[in-house]
């Protein structure tokens, strides 16, 4: 079994991952295994251009939790999107020291389901559980993960509508 944790940047799965790792679940982050697959360096943006294609083309396998914002893409047996309401996503990416533009990108992003709709374009319904982290804390999104992975929790999305509740950011 192959839990790809995902969501926009900011949404908790880093710090969600950590909590699971010290569960005993091995945990690999994406962000070590993309070098090989970095095509380019977008220094507006302060972001690496990743060959996407190749890198989920070439990704061996594994048995575990594989944590990052593009790991929806891979080839995994469930995908968890990790979604955050936009308005609270923005001060904790302005309290990390994001650019002001990487910011808006990535708060428009989560608005607009960009993630959970990439997961919904690459795996069936039945893969793909969307949890909204704004409210819970780190040990319930874990405890929810946990319960996913002993198949307790169904699968579910589409639940989250945050152009509904966050019209002031627009």
């Amino acid at each position: 079994m192959l839990i790809a944790l995902t969501g926009t940047p900011g949404t908790g799965k880093s710090t969600v991952s950590d909590e699971l790792a010290k569960r005993g679940y091995q945990v690999i982050r994406a962000n070590d295994t993309i070098s090989p697959y970095i095509i380019e360096e977008d220094e507006d943006r302060k972001a690496h251009i990743i060959d996407t294609e190749r890198w989920c083309e070439e990704f061996p396998l594994h048995e575990g939790i594989i944590e990052g914002h593009l790991t929806h893409l891979l080839p995994a047996t469930h995908i968890v999107v990790l979604r955050c309401r936009p308005d609270i996503l923005k001060s904790r990416l302005l309290a990390r020291g994001y650019h002001v533009e990487k910011v808006s990108e990535n708060v428009e992003a989560e608005l607009l389901d960009v993630v959970l709709i990439e997961a919904m374009e690459e795996h069936t319904p039945e893969m793909i559980y969307e949890i909204d982290a704004t409210d819970m804390t780190v040990t319930g999104v874990a405890d929810m993960i946990e319960g996913i992975i002993n198949g307790d929790v169904p699968p579910g999305h589409g639940m989250v509508d945050w152009l509904a509740v966050c019209t002031d950011l627009l």
